[in-house]
């Protein structure tokens, strides 16, 4: 079993989610290795590695967590999806796209898709998974996270967050609302 770090992971405050959509358009650009109007007077269909989803009257993107212990790394039964020191990772030359890792991810931040820009035999192409990855390619060369979704989003709701700090944060906010609620019922009395 891999023993990881605490994770960095994006963070979506379903708050501030306009709904918008600008993370999934930056997402997929980010991974199509060229930019927006060259996607679009190529005929490029991009494919974001997150969704915005609607659930009541409340919308938020979906992005891998990048779990200590991932169950989708556990499941993998090629090891195409792996776990380092920090991340969630998928070679997707070894994935064989049977689809485990979609049903085992607690959050549903894996796809498995086609390449749909290989103009190769569609009969016999297997899809591929994919998810969030922190666009590391983007942040290799200057060791500093830049993701896209967190850089287009424009009301901020997007966020990237190390789990620890997150987790700090969490309680202390919850200790607030109990300071909080415990001086509401004190002035009831």
């Amino acid at each position: 079993m891999v023993t990881a770090k605490e994770n960095y992971f994006i963070y979506a405050d379903p708050r501030k989610c306009l709904g918008c959509k600008n993370c999934e358009i930056a997402c997929a650009v980010a991974h199509a290795d060229c930019d927006l109007p060259t996607a679009v007077t190529q005929g490029l269909q991009l494919q974001p590695r997150n969704s915005v989803v609607q659930v009541d009257d409340m919308v938020m993107p979906i992005q891998c967590r990048q779990c200590e212990d991932a169950p989708c790394a556990l499941a993998c039964p090629t090891g195409a999806i792996y776990q380092d020191d920090r991340f969630v990772r998928i070679n997707e030359g070894n994935c064989i796209g049977c689809k485990v890792c979609t049903m085992v991810c607690p959050f549903g931040a894996i796809i498995v898709a086609k390449d749909i820009n290989d103009k190769g035999n569609q009969r016999t192409q297997k899809g591929k998974a994919r998810k969030c990855d922190l666009c590391f390619s983007r942040t290799q060369d200057s060791n500093e996270f830049a993701c896209a979704c967190v850089e287009a989003c424009p009301t901020k709701a997007i966020m990237l967050v190390d789990y620890e700090s997150y987790r700090k944060k969490l309680i202390e906010e919850r200790g607030k609302e109990l300071v909080r609620a415990h001086a509401h019922t004190k002035t009831k009395a």
